[in-house]
C-alpha cells in the first residue's frame, strides 16, 4: 500500500516490501489455480471453484483504487469478501488437490494482514 497519505498505521510495511511479497503471492495463487483448471475433471463442483477464484481475484485487482481512492470502508469490504471466498475455494480443493489450496494460504495470511491495515485506516477516519 503505497500512497500519499499523512496517516500510516505502525505496523504498516514498507512499501519497497510490498510488491516483492505480491509477486510471490500472485505465483501462488497462479500455479494453484492452473492447477485446478488442470484436473477440473476430477473435482464436484469445479464450476464454483473457479467463479470463487475469479470473484476474489477482480476483487483483488480493483481493491488498490478503492483503497487509494480513500473509501475505507468499502475496501474493507471488499478485502473480507476476498478472504472469505479465497478460503472457500481452499477448503474445497484441499481433499482432492491439497497443493493447490495450500498455496493460497500465504495469499489468506497477507490479506487478512491487509485487512487490519485497512481497517486502521478507516478507524483514523471516521
Amino acid at each position: 500500500m503505497t500512497f500519499d497519505s499523512a496517516y500510516e498505521p505502525f505496523f504498516q510495511p514498507p512499501g519497497w516490501i510490498v510488491a516483492p511479497i505480491w509477486v510471490v503471492l500472485y505465483t501462488c495463487i497462479a500455479v494453484s489455480f492452473s492447477s485446478i483448471l488442470s484436473k477440473r475433471d476430477e473435482l464436484e463442483h469445479h464450476n464454483i471453484i473457479i467463479a470463487l477464484f475469479i470473484v476474489q481475484l477482480v476483487l483483488n485487482l480493483a481493491w488498490p483504487s478503492v483503497f487509494n481512492s480513500e473509501r475505507y470502508l468499502l475496501s474493507l469490504i471488499m478485502l473480507i469478501l476476498i478472504i472469505v471466498f479465497t478460503i472457500i475455494y481452499a477448503y474445497m480443493v484441499y481433499k482432492p488437490i491439497p497443493n493447490a489450496s495450500i498455496l493460497v494460504w500465504p495469499y489468506i495470511a497477507w490479506v487478512s494482514f491487509a485487512a487490519i491495515i485497512n481497517t486502521a485506516y478507516y478507524l483514523e477516519t471516521r
